[in-house]
């Protein structure tokens, strides 16, 4: 008779194995009982449990902790309310592209049906949000559908994947697999683009007198910024960038450019567009001139249509197609006029900003806060924003210099996500400045998290913008009808006061001559502060676009 040997272990440890196994080091959570096993798993293979105070956060530190380490982050809700409760920040990551795995807890498949607590059927409603969703049928299934979730959630174009497991399931014990598991993909290893379209690109681009390169978040997931700088350099080519594309390239290089962006992409002849869909943030393609030619690059085809024509499609490894386009190409003899005019247009709005970095005004001009902030994050800080106009302003006043250091919400823009970013961001690089930026409207989705940086001592910055208002809807309404509503929140509530009360480090700061003591003394605590800032609420963002 031949005996098992083989090593049997409850369903949460095998799961943990398998994370372990992955190089997953941190679970982000909120206690629930449907994950017991779970927990006790990850307690055995040394994965960190971080707890929170809301499941959405929970999710929301998963994504941040693949933004700012570009490998898979991880977290667990429990059944029913806990999974919904983050499915903002799954629909958020889908349209980032954001590579994590949501483990879910889920009603006793021997009871399924008769009214257990928290029964409900995550997938049919996860499925649309998520690469993959699924199931756990049986304890044997676990490792390799954890397997199966991790490499989907890298692979090209990354994003969300989910796997619930049924509470009987998950702590029932089966065999461990004797086998380690396969090495996740690196998919920015891979051939790039089709020879004859990269050909196509690089005709396009050596006749070019004005052309631009309009890079995001897609180059930082396909790890092409290295590429991109080299492309850039030989070719002679101005480059702007948004998203998670920010910082891979330092913004004092003599390309990058930023407050130029719109005379360069509506001035160009060709543009090259990498990692960016042409979405509302460029005018659905509206952002260049109707005669300029558009030259697409992204490690995947999209998920819709272009809303414009394109003159070349180059679809790969970012790595590789920029390389081979940068072989085939050839910059004209003379581009420095097109790069100089940009360049004294960058320098002339930068010194127009001067005036309202250093404004005088109280409550103060967001600007102000911004000048201050220039001063003193150091090149690698990770700044994070989360608001609207307060966070806006931040968008372009906020220079980055490295690749992973400006985390924003995506164009899903939902609130509420920034706490659990900046968590796992410090985390993360625990040695590094983290800077949460913060409207007081954004405040109160997730303020409660400041006490989840106290109870971790994880020493994050928060500035808060506090103008009263929910000024990215009081301003417009207010311009179209000439009234607004539902636009208003409480003048200077003392947001710091309640850092205090939740074991932080908290600041009011009503004039200006306040708010540099007032900062300085936040990175130099040594724990999670707060500065709330009281803004002048009649400042608007210069906002040109639209919602759609």
């Amino acid at each position: 008779m031949v005996t098992d040997t083989s090593t049997q272990l409850h369903g949460g440890r095998l799961i943990a194995k398998r994370l372990r196994a992955h190089g997953v080091s941190r679970l982000f959570t909120l206690s629930g009982g449907h994950l017991f096993s779970i927990y006790d798993g990850c307690r055995a293979e040394g994965i960190d449990i971080v707890d929170v105070r809301h499941e959405q956060s929970a999710a929301f530190a998963a994504e941040g902790w693949a933004k700012v380490t570009r490998s898979p982050g991880v977290c667990a809700l429990t059944a029913g309310p806990g999974v919904t409760n983050g499915l903002s920040a799954v629909a958020s990551a889908s349209q980032n592209h954001s590579p994590m795995l949501v483990l879910g807890g889920r009603a006793p498949q021997l009871r399924w049906g008769q009214g257990s607590l928290q029964e409900i059927d995550h997938v049919p409603f996860v499925k649309p949000l998520a690469r993959m969703a699924a199931t756990a049928s049986e304890t044997a299934e676990i490792p390799a559908l954890v397997d199966e979730a991790l490499h989907a959630a890298v692979e090209p174009r990354g994003g969300p994947t989910f796997i619930d497991f049924p509470l009987d399931y998950v702590f029932t014990e089966a065999p461990e697999p004797p086998d380690a598991p396969l090495s996740l993909p690196e998919p920015w290893l891979r051939p790039g683009a089709d020879s004859r379209a990269v050909d196509r690109a690089a005709d396009l681009l050596r006749e070019a007198e004005r052309p631009v390169i309009m890079a995001g978040t897609g180059l930082y997931w396909g790890r092409g910024e290295e590429s991109l700088r080299a492309l850039a350099k030989e070719l002679r080519i101005p480059v702007f960038l948004n998203g998670l594309g920010r910082g891979c390239m330092p913004a004092d290089h003599e390309l990058f450019f930023s407050r130029a962006r719109s005379a360069g992409l509506s001035g160009a002849d060709v543009a090259l567009v990498i990692g960016v869909p042409l979405d509302f943030r460029l005018g659905f393609g509206a952002s260049f001139s109707a005669e300029a030619q558009i030259i697409v690059a992204d490690v995947a085809e999209p998920a819709r249509e272009h809303p414009r024509a394109v003159a070349a499609e180059l679809y790969g490894a970012l790595p590789a197609t920029l390389d081979a386009l940068r072989a085939s190409s050839s910059a004209r003899a003379e581009r420095d006029a097109w790069i100089s005019s940009l360049r004294a247009l960058e320098s002339e709005r930068r010194a127009a900003e001067a005036a309202e970095l250093s404004d005088d005004r109280a409550p103060l001009h967001p600007m102000r806060i911004y000048g201050e902030l220039g001063q003193l994050l150091a090149r690698d800080a990770i700044v994070i924003g989360d608001g609207g106009d307060f966070v806006s302003f931040a968008g372009r006043l906020i220079d980055s210099y490295e690749p992973g250091c400006w985390l924003d919400p995506g164009p899903f823009g939902c609130l509420g996500s920034g706490p659990g970013y900046a968590l796992a961001a410090k985390l993360a690089h625990p040695s590094r400045q983290v800077l949460l930026l913060m409207g007081d409207g954004a405040f109160g989705f997730s303020g409660m998290e400041l006490d989840t940086l106290a109870r971790h001592g994880v020493a994050v910055v928060c500035v808060i913008g506090n103008n009263g208002i929910w000024a990215l809807e009081k301003h417009p309404m207010e311009f179209l009808y000439g009234y607004s509503v539902a636009a208003s929140l409480r003048e200077g509530t003392r947001y710091d006061l309640v850092a205090e009360a939740l074991g932080c480090h908290g600041e009011l700061v009503s004039q200006p001559s306040e708010l540099r003591p007032a900062l300085e003394r936040a990175f130099e605590c040594g724990k999670p502060a707060v500065v709330n800032v009281l803004t002048d609420p009649s400042v608007a963002y210069p906002r040109k676009s639209n919602l759609a």
